[in-house]
């Protein structure tokens, strides 16, 4: 069996191009998948903000939401 030998830059150049064809072909899964990620995060980022405020009542909650 025969050795490939790449260089650093041949290889990084290969894989941008990979990379850039899956983004073209898959573009509509790859926009959902960093869409969850992102709520993921906005998700993460609200219940961190969460447990540093004091809690509220559900009565509280209900009437802010009916105005």
């Amino acid at each position: 069996m025969s050795e490939i030998t790449l260089d650093e830059t041949k290889l990084k150049e290969l894989l941008k191009t990979a990379i850039i064809e899956l983004l073209e072909e898959q573009k509509e899964e790859f926009s959902e998948l960093l869409t969850e990620v992102l709520e993921d995060i906005g998700m993460k980022n609200a219940i961190q903000e969460g447990e540093n405020t004091e809690t509220v009542s559900r009565e509280q909650i209900f009437k802010i939401l009916k105005k």
